[in-house]
């Protein structure tokens, strides 16, 4: 084993969302920070090969081959997983984990993770979803509210640059937004119809990570204004979307404080049993698989969800026989994830004088509506609404080819209306991931189970959300009104949550109110691991958020001689 004799103020593992802000933190307040990825390196621009590619010159038109959906039956289900962007993808014989039951595990290995290929949504949580879980009997009580985080998603939308409007929707707070992307004519229908019947809901313009408006904090990360190419998966030339390599990352490079190793994959933390705190990492070199430890007095693990518990349960020592931190055996457990099993459309009819132009990056939801307040249905929590209205160009037709089928292209069709659920689903114990006792991957390390599964729960949510949505599009004036359920695997939603959650007793949980372990005080988790519930906004303004208050609390308390 290789013994490096480099000590670094601090440890962040992975360099995707979450490691990026923690990496900005740290470096930005002068501590010296090493970011271990356990993918290749991937520079904003330089590496972004198709960012220009126009779709006739893809091999394929950007459509996948047999030989690609075969070689990669779960990571080709994932919407962004064309040619245009699979190199962004970890394909499926590097990503060896054992399916209990069935789960769709999209990852990213590279520099920026997934934050070059996330959906970019942003919604900020409210007290109804911190409070849920104490108030309707399920998981464990959040231990913090939203005025605890408010100023850090503030801090994180300034920075990173939201688009919305400000709406005056309790279920959904509003932010610190650039300009919001116009709805089109139908849309505004919708948003102007649906409160005359139901007052309880409110069609919002989406909110999303985009520049609409640069303001100089985003011309000092040298980014600019979205172009609406809605091109993002392949990696943004103009900065336009947040992620981590057009942002947070080469923030932190420019203060000198940042040491980037890409192809380092993190076996596990190392506890020291005289200090009682971790001590560093161990690292097998992906290319070489030579094992190298780094040394650090404060660690963040920011891997991702199931990646983080991953090597939270491979730190094994004579202290923590089964985990770090894993005293109370809760780590690893309470999977959750978000319900997008219904969707429902139909056709409008009208509105043929009016078309919209151009692309945006997002589309209109309606927040939440089902037991905000109080149990209110035979299920718990309940469901985002997105959607979005659009007229097709072409009269679809099998038979019409070249010049029939270029003259067609000026006649446009009638609007249609599609909408989906964001449900959240209830954190349980028998959802879980834990380690393989036999099968090892390619570098040694045990394999990740997955045994995560839908519920009863689920199914009413989306029956509800069924029938919801259909009364709403019927009131509207759809006509040929369906409604489907995709059926897919838990973990396609690629929101993936819980494993190592926040909570205020020590028992029941493995995080304290700052993102800290409980039985490890130097070690924090806050990507998704960390997460107790799951709401049902995207998670990843939540986890940026957490990462930059968990950050500047590690900070204070190295200050303080405390960690």
């Amino acid at each position: 084993m290789k013994s490096e004799t480099n000590q670094f103020d601090v440890i962040v593992i992975g360099s995707g969302i979450s490691g990026g802000w923690a990496a900005k933190e740290f470096c930005e307040k002068g501590f010296k920070t090493l970011v271990l990825e356990r993918g290749r390196d991937v520079k904003h621009i330089k590496d972004y090969p198709t960012a220009y590619t126009d779709y006739w010159q893809f091999k394929h038109h950007n459509a996948l081959s047999n030989a690609v959906r075969q070689e990669n039956p779960i990571a080709s289900k994932c919407y962004a997983f064309r040619e245009d962007a699979m190199h962004f993808f970890t394909k499926d014989k590097d990503q060896e984990y054992i399916q209990e039951h069935p789960f769709d595990w999209i990852r990213g290995y590279q520099v920026g993770g997934k934050s070059l290929t996330w959906a970019r949504q942003v919604q900020r949580w409210s007290d109804f979803d911190f409070e849920g879980p104490a108030r309707d009997g399920f998981a464990v009580d959040w231990p913090i509210r939203y005025k605890d985080i408010a100023p850090w998603y503030s801090y994180v939308e300034k920075f990173i640059g939201v688009s919305g409007n400000r709406d005056g929707n309790a279920a959904m707070p509003d932010g610190e937004f650039l300009p919001a992307f116009d709805l089109n004519a139908v849309e505004r229908m919708i948003q102007q119809k649906i409160p005359t019947k139901y007052p309880d809901r409110q069609v919002i313009s989406g909110r999303c990570a985009h520049i609409s408006s640069p303001q100089p904090i985003h011309i000092q990360q040298g980014r600019t204004q979205c172009q609406n190419r809605t091109m993002c998966q392949r990696g943004c030339p103009f900065g336009g979307y947040f992620s981590s390599n057009a942002s947070t990352l080469p923030w932190a490079q420019k203060t000198g404080n940042l040491t980037l190793k890409p192809n380092a994959i993190v076996e596990s933390i190392l506890f020291d049993e005289n200090s009682q705190k971790a001590s560093g990492v161990r690292v097998i070199d992906a290319e070489t698989l030579e094992t190298t430890e780094y040394k650090a007095k404060v660690i963040f693990l920011n891997a991702s969800a199931l990646a983080s518990n991953l090597i939270l349960l491979n730190s094994k020592s004579a202290r923590f026989p089964n985990g770090l931190g894993n005293d109370s055996g809760v780590l690893g457990k309470y999977i959750a994830f978000h319900n997008y099993l219904g969707s429902v459309g139909g056709s409008i009819e009208g509105f043929e004088d009016q078309y919209y132009y151009g692309r945006r990056p997002t589309q209109p939801i309606i927040p939440n509506f089902r037991n905000v307040k109080k149990q209110e249905t035979d299920f718990l929590r309940g469901y985002a609404s997105f959607f979005s209205a659009y007229r097709r160009r072409g009269v679809p037709s099998e038979m019409q080819v070249g010049a029939d089928f270029k003259d067609s292209l000026t006649e446009v069709g009638g609007w249609g209306i599609g909408m989906m659920m964001q449900g959240e689903t209830i954190p349980k114990e028998s959802n879980h991931v834990r380690l393989s006792e036999d099968k090892k991957d390619k570098f040694g390390m045990p394999q990740l189970i997955t045994s995560v599964q839908y519920d009863d729960n689920d199914q009413k949510s989306m029956e509800d959300f069924h029938n919801q949505a259909a009364e709403m599009l019927e009131y509207i004036g759809a006509k040929n009104i369906y409604k489907n359920n995709s059926q897919q695997n838990p973990g396609l939603d690629i929101h993936e949550m819980g494993g190592a959650r926040m909570g205020n007793d020590p028992k029941t949980s493995i995080l304290n109110k700052w993102n800290q372990m409980h039985l490890c005080k130097n070690v924090f988790v806050t990507d998704g691991a960390s997460m107790t519930s799951t709401g049902t906004q995207n998670p990843s303004l939540t986890f940026m958020a957490l990462t930059a208050r968990a950050a500047n609390y590690a900070m204070e308390e190295m200050k303080k001689n405390n960690l």
